[in-house]
């Protein structure tokens, strides 16, 4: 089989950063129809299951701060040291971080299966049913979340390495796998037993254990074993510096997100206000952007990679370029999202939904938080230039600033006339604010880095 990894730090900017870029868009758009495809069959039992996964899911996402910290700290160093020719220690750091991945998806997870009730009653749903589908869905996938984690700590040493083609086989045939459990299992087709949440559990867990496998079975892959995870000895003493390194530089985006993450639960509460309802177009609602953002984080890692392999490699003008070509990309395709979720509301809301006043619900976020979609995405793909260059403190201090305002402003614009479309204003202009922002913060840091 030949050589999967590309080359980022010579040749043709837009070649190599195409190359490694579409496998990792990709693989984030099977992701989106992943989810999708949860949403769409767990809309066949009504908007309280939907909220109820919507609420148990957002432990599965606060969870995704760890897992980050993980990534990040491993990706940014495993290709920094790519980018300075050190192999040996960019295997360090990706042994550092598996490591690190798998004591904290053992205690997520027994925090999440121990404390189930007591999390899902801080969001004060009010409806039993809901509560159930909630606590049912929570317990599984918070469970068994160590699979989530090493897929996504694995793509991010795969990534730093210029391989992002291993990652899509695995996303690939995992979304095959839930697509076909999906029906079987939520609705009892055939001979299997209808079990509604569990079974999407069931399907999500499986699927993502089946990527997990299929990521480790690629280490072998390949001529000469070029992988560094090959013949690694996952289990063998790793220096303190190294545990550092991965701290240094993924503590801060594992803050940010898990605020983030808080944040969007306190929205979500906000929202809770509005009926089952309204928190189901929420939940759904980031599911459909999850064309945009997902599309966008992909770009970002792809961006991320090739940001700290040439700033290893101290080719810093390399850098701006790759990022000006990714800006345009990036943009465009944002607009794309904007111009669907502005034009095509109902259509897309009438896929997941079957209720009049939920419709009209899911129609006002559309087209509302269609708006800021170029913004959001030129913001991700920011951030992971940022990140490779090692800036994440930087990401955090912005993201976290401007994401934490969405708290005060949505109280102040849902007391108005605006009500629950308030929030969604909220969630918009903000997103808009971070986009132009991060972008002056790039041009200003490079500038900086051109002068030293």
């Amino acid at each position: 089989m030949r050589n999967r990894q590309v080359c980022l730090t010579e040749g043709p900017i837009l070649r190599s950063l195409v190359a490694l870029a579409v496998p990792i868009m990709a693989s984030s758009f099977l992701n989106t129809v992943y989810s999708i495809t949860d949403m769409a069959w767990i809309g066949m039992l009504g908007s309280k299951a939907v909220a109820g996964v919507g609420v148990g899911g957002m432990y599965v996402w606060l969870s995704q701060g760890l897992s980050s910290l993980a990534r990040m700290g491993a990706q940014v160093n495993v290709a920094q040291s790519f980018g300075r020719g050190r192999k040996d220690e960019a295997k360090e750091y990706a042994r550092a971080a598996l490591k690190l991945t798998l004591v904290f998806g053992a205690l997520f997870a027994l925090i999440s299966v121990v404390f189930t009730e007591g999390l899902v009653s801080l969001f004060h749903l009010g409806d039993e049913e809901t509560v159930r589908y909630a606590e049912e869905y929570m317990r599984l996938t918070c469970g068994m979340v160590i699979f989530s984690y090493m897929t996504v700590v694995l793509t991010g040493i795969y990534t730093a390495q210029g391989d992002s083609k291993t990652p899509l086989l695995a996303n690939f045939i995992g979304l095959i796998i839930n697509i076909i459990m999906d029906p079987l299992l939520i609705l009892g087709i055939g001979p299997f037993p209808r079990m509604e949440v569990i079974g999407a559990a069931v399907a999500t867990v499986s699927a993502q254990f089946i990527v997990m496998m299929v990521m480790i079975a690629g280490v072998w892959k390949g001529p000469g074993n070029e992988n560094i995870l090959a013949g690694i000895r996952l289990f063998s003493p790793s220096e303190r510096r190294y545990y550092k390194g991965v701290f240094r530089i993924g503590l801060p985006t594992a803050i940010q997100g898990t605020v983030y993450c808080g944040i969007s639960m306190i929205l979500t509460r906000m929202v809770a206000v509005f009926g089952p309802g309204a928190v189901a177009v929420q939940r759904v609602g980031g599911q459909v952007e999850a064309v945009s953002w997902n599309t966008a984080d992909g770009f970002a890692a792809a961006l991320n990679a090739f940001a700290a392999q040439n700033y290893g490699a101290g080719q810093m003008e390399r850098v701006r370029k790759g990022y000006r070509i990714s800006f345009w990309t990036i943009a465009v395709w944002g607009g794309l999202i904007t111009l669907a979720f502005v034009l095509f509301p109902e259509q897309i809301s009438r896929i997941f939904f079957h209720e009049a006043e939920v419709i009209g619900i899911s129609v006002d976020y559309l087209i509302i938080v269609g708006l800021s979609e170029a913004f959001m995405c030129v913001e991700l793909m920011t951030v992971g230039a940022l990140s490779g260059l090692g800036k994440t403190k930087l990401c955090s201090m912005i993201s976290i600033l401007l994401t934490g305002f969405r708290v005060p402003l949505a109280i102040l614009l849902s007391m108005t006339p605006l009500a629950l479309n308030g929030i969604w204003w909220a969630m918009a202009s903000s997103s808009m604010v971070k986009g132009v922002l991060f972008v002056v913060a790039f041009n200003r840091e490079t500038a900086r880095e051109r002068v030293l």
